[in-house]
């Protein structure tokens, strides 16, 4: 039995989450059958959508795999079959460690502002906090009006503080959006190739998914037009995982059609933080002028991904229906972490860690380019680059995969690649930067090149 406790702060979801988390990592084999969500909603006394959140977020962490028709079950994607016992009888799965890790959204441990953020959460626990009571279920005040003022400053948004909505993780943000428009829609447009977890999410509520294809220009819009989709989930800025950027004629093209049809465009505004080569376009929120777009927006990539924090922006006709709710009673962030960030932005260290942060990971983007071209020479190719953490590369002669995968496993290299993540026909080695340093890049690159020209054919 799970300890949860109604009265906590935590949110029951997140609380379940961590439960379930801890069971899979600890006790659970894998291929084990969980619980239906309905007999934990039935055993614990709680609503089934607090279930399903919780088996959202270990879904799309790659924890637990949902069979049609049958159930969710424990994956196997993150651990080997290695298992352990330890001296408290509990059975563990051993994850292997890499020497070198490409993993592409992940920002190096010393790059997060510890004394600044231990200062702001000092502040934030001597400030007249109330532990005794549920914040704000759509997110404290001065958080969402911080939010507000600096995606109206940088990304062109058109918002107020009463349209933010926080909460915990893009996949959070996703879940609240299917289950607040299933009542009326039934198919989401989804970008081929496109983010699995957006497909995940919306997948898991019952919506049938259409395949919309992208091109240089982004999605195809004719091909979107001809679907029976009236919801759209896209990546404008920085296309996932192509990067390619929707032109600004284009958006309009895709919000004169949502609009034709009395449809909601669901914009995830990825990368756009975390421009390199060009300051990115305006928001496609920017541009509606019909009270058509869904914008979400994270903390992730830019500040911390550990913190869970992501916000999403509510066109004002689904603010109604979204306080009917039950997801807008409880907030899904804590109240600490809420504060600390208020103060963190207020006080203007967030927009000087932006700064900070583009600056470090642009010089890394710049070096990995660079030590590519020297070390890979005409043997390979860009797919994508200029914005995130990654570029995405492709070999452009006869070339064994396979054996490139064999060889980095020998030698401690993890490695990672596009349409595992995304589906679809596009495929490229998604080589992520932000977890090293210059030095260790360097060395990565090394090590890296050396068993790209083995696998040469």
């Amino acid at each position: 039995m799970y300890q949860l406790d109604k009265n906590a702060q935590e949110p029951l979801h997140i609380q379940l989450y961590k439960a379930l988390k801890e069971d899979i990592s600890t006790r659970l084999k894998v291929g084990e059958k969980l619980p239906s969500i309905r007999k934990l909603a039935s055993l614990y006394n709680i609503s089934k959508t607090t279930v399903e959140s919780a088996y959202s977020q270990l879904y799309a962490e790659g924890l637990i795999e949902s069979r049609p028709k049958s159930g969710y079950y424990v994956a196997d994607l993150l651990y080997s079959d290695t298992r352990k016992t330890s001296t408290s009888l509990h059975h563990t799965q051993e994850k292997k460690e890499y020497k070198y890790d490409f993993f592409p959204a992940q920002l190096k441990a010393e790059d997060f502002p510890l004394k600044t953020w231990k200062r702001c959460s000092n502040k934030a626990l001597n400030s007249a906090l109330d532990f005794g009571s549920y914040g704000d279920g759509q997110g404290e005040y001065g958080l969402r009006e911080e939010i507000s003022a600096y995606l109206r400053s940088l990304r062109g948004v058109k918002c107020s503080s009463t349209q933010v909505v926080i909460c915990s993780g893009f996949s959070d943000s996703m879940g609240i959006i299917a289950k607040l428009l299933k009542d009326k829609f039934s198919t989401l447009g989804m970008e081929a190739p496109g983010y699995h977890v957006a497909r995940s999410v919306f997948y898991e509520y019952g919506y049938k998914i259409e395949s919309i294809q992208v091109n240089g220009d982004g999605v195809k819009i004719e091909e979107f037009k001809k679907s029976k989709a009236q919801l759209i989930y896209t990546t404008p800025a920085h296309h996932y995982p192509t990067g390619v950027t929707i032109p600004v004629a284009n958006r309009l093209k895709i919000l004169h059609h949502i609009e034709s049809i009395k449809g909601f465009i669901i914009e995830d505004d990825y990368d756009s933080e975390l421009a390199y080569d060009n300051r990115p376009l305006p928001s496609l929120q920017g541009l509606d002028t019909h009270d058509r777009v869904i914008y979400l927006g994270t903390f992730a990539k830019s500040l911390s991904p550990a913190l869970r924090v992501s916000y999403m922006i509510l066109p004002l006709q689904l603010l109604k229906l979204y306080k009917q709710r039950y997801d807008a009673y409880f907030p899904r962030v804590s109240l600490n972490i809420q504060k600390t960030l208020e103060i963190f932005m207020t006080e203007g260290h967030w927009e000087r860690h932006l700064r900070k942060i583009r600056t470090i990971n642009k010089k890394k983007h710049t070096l990995l380019k660079k030590l590519l071209n020297e070390k890979l020479g005409s043997t390979f190719k860009i797919e994508a680059q200029g914005a995130g953490l990654a570029i995405l590369i492709n070999p452009s002669v006869a070339f064994d995969m396979e054996k490139l995968k064999t060889l980095a496993e020998q030698r401690s290299m993890k490695l990672y690649f596009a349409k595992e993540r995304s589906g679809g026909e596009f495929e490229a080695l998604r080589m992520g930067f932000g977890g090293f340093n210059e030095k260790e890049l360097k060395e990565a690159i090394d090590v890296f090149s050396t068993l790209w020209h083995s696998a040469i054919l």
